[in-house]
Parts: structure tokens; sequence; C-alpha cells
């Protein structure tokens, strides 16, 4: 699998440059960002470009597995160790010896195995479950969070040692919203990696409005959550759809609508010295959003009818809602089959 780290945001090229340097260094690294920002990425790309590449690459989600479970995918087992250990296994620290281990949301690692992994970070040694002997192991430990560690520590969540340990190198990865520059870049990489995957034949196209749509949207799910949406687009999500649902999460997080959504009449975008005097009735943003999406419903509505034929249980089931839900939707909107497609609030004065 291909590991590419994108951007021409200034915070992306600093990262680049970090790679290349952290790559010949002995020094543990601790990368911190959102869900979905490319933390396994940037590991990746450490242990490619290191003299460490010929050894493995060993990752451990330390979310997804109990404190004894983990313990002993880490450490390892011998045969009796405890009821089930039926042979001997070596655990990940050993496996990934001459390599990387890639400890990914380490901030949710149990405290009670915290202690365990410090003695590693310490001295590179320690004992499999069931077992006196230590083990020597040279393993270059990446860990990664998205947690604040540092509230962590004043709560008692982890461990202050094992934190400045870890965090002698540091990596932040901004947020997609902070780097809405790298959108257009990113988009195109994954319409093409999409494609190979897919295997689809022609040119793929992202209409102006949906492009015009990402650039405000805020990516709550950063990267990860980009390519998830161009992925949906590419095997037939229909474009309306996703639309609006990313309209829905900006309304839900309170961000700020992006123009073009709500129509504004002349007499507000006049310079405030032009309207001095003037009376200007401005409607409550509130009732704004709310006419603005039962605009977008209409829209949708609409155009799953049209493209079934106007047969509504077809429509409904491309809608996702109930076939009564959408009769009561088409009398709360006025979509009836011969009515014009005229916008909701082309009548409406703000």
């Amino acid at each position: 699998m291909e590991y590419v780290l994108l951007g021409n945001n200034p915070e992306i090229q600093k990262i680049r440059r970090m790679i290349k340097t952290l790559s010949k260094t002995v020094f543990h690294v601790l990368i911190v960002g959102e869900t979905g920002t490319g933390k396994e990425v940037v590991a990746r790309l450490l242990h490619a470009s290191s003299p460490r590449k010929k050894g493995k690459f060993v990752k451990v989600n330390c979310a997804a597995l109990p404190l004894t479970l983990l313990e002993s995918e880490l450490f390892g087992y011998e045969k009796g160790a405890f009821t089930g250990a039926v042979s001997f296994k070596p655990g990940k620290f050993e496996i990934a010896s001459d390599g990387v281990i890639f400890l990914d949301e380490i901030g949710d690692m149990p405290p009670l195995l915290q202690a365990k992994l410090l003695q590693v970070v310490q001295s590179g040694e320690f004992a499999r479950l069931g077992s006196t002997r230590d083990i020597k192991v040279n393993t270059w430990i990446i860990a990664a969070t998205n947690h604040n560690l540092k509230e962590d520590m004043k709560h008692g969540l982890f461990r202050e040692d094992l934190y400045y340990r870890l965090s002698m190198i540091t990596i932040e990865i901004p947020p997609l919203r902070e780097r809405k520059e790298d959108i257009p870049l990113l988009t195109d990489y994954f319409i093409k990696k999409h494609q190979g995957t897919l295997k689809l034949k022609g040119e793929f196209q992202l209409d102006a409005e949906l492009r015009n749509l990402f650039q405000a949207y805020h990516w709550p799910g950063n990267v990860r959550e980009l390519s998830s949406i161009i992925l949906r687009l590419m095997a037939g999500d229909e474009p309306e759809g996703v639309k609006e649902e990313i309209i829905r999460n900006m309304k839900a997080d309170e961000v700020e609508w992006p123009e073009g959504i709500i129509a504004v009449p002349e007499e507000v975008v006049k310079a405030p010295k032009e309207i001095q005097g003037e009376e200007v009735s401005i409607k409550p943003l509130m009732e704004l959003r709310a006419e603005a999406l039962r605009e977008i419903e209409h829209r949708v509505i609409r155009y799953a009818l049209e493209a079934s034929g106007w047969n509504k249980r077809k429509a409904s089931r491309m809608l996702k809602i109930s076939y009564k839900t959408l009769f009561y939707k088409m009398e709360e909107l006025g979509i009836e089959k011969n009515r014009p497609k005229e916008t909701l609030h082309s009548n409406t004065q703000i």
C-alpha cells in the first residue's frame, strides 16, 4: 500500500521535513492529531525513510483490546501462563525488534499497563507473561493519540514520566479545517486512488457546487472523512444526498453556512454607509437556517421523485425515509408533479 502525505500547507511541509530528519534518529516519536488526520501515514513514512525500513512495522491499537489481552499482545506469554495459553507466543515488541512498533491510540492504554511500557521505553527490556527472564529488544516506538495527554496527566489518566519519555520528539498534525488550501489537491488524489480501487473507466468529475461545499465544510472526520465521501460518490451515492448530509452536519455543529446557500436581498449587502438612515428588517439567523434546510429538502426530494419517475415507493427508498414520511414531506413542502421547480424562498423577504 502506498502512503503519501499530501499538502502545500506550511505545517504539512514542516512535517515532511521532520520525517526526513527524525528517521535517522533513535528517539521515540509521539504523533498528535485528531481522528482521521493521517497519524498512521506519518508513522509509516518515518519507518519507510529510516534505516529500519527492512525491519517490520507492527501496529497495535491500544484502544481496541482490554488490559489482559493488550498486555499479552504487546509482551507475549509462555506456555501455561494462563488458562488457554497452550503454547508460547512472542509479543509485538519482540516481533518489531530492529523495526518499528506503532502504538496507536496510546492515550487509551490502561494506566496499569503504562508502567510496564515505561520499563521498555527506558531499558528496552521486559518479561513475557508467565516468565521471570527479561528479553532485550531494539524497537523504535512511534506512538499516536487524539487525546490531550497533558490534560490526561492532570486527571491521573496518563503517567507523566511515560509522557516525557515518549514525547521527546512530537509531531502535531493539523486538522483538515486548518489547511483548506489542500482540499482540492486531496480531492483529486482520492478520485484517482478510488478510481483504481473501483476499476472505473472514464473521467469522474465533482460538480462545482460540491467542491465549494467541500471548502466550506469543517471536516470533523478530517482527511479520512474526505476520502470516504469521495469513495461513496464514486460508488454511486447521489451528490444531492451528500450535499444535504454535509449541510446537516454543519447545522448540527453550528458551523457558519457557506455563501450561496441563503439568498440575501440587495439592501442587506449594501455597504453600511449606503443603508444608514434606512430601515432594514433582517430575520433571525435560526429562522434563516430553518428556511435553508427546507429548501435543501425540497430540492433533494424533488430530485429523487424525478429520478424515480415519480414512483413514491422507489423515491422513499432512495431517500431512506418511510413511504408515509415522504407523503408528509411532499405535502409540507408543496411538492406536486406538475408544479414548477420554484425555490422555497423565491418570494421570501429576509
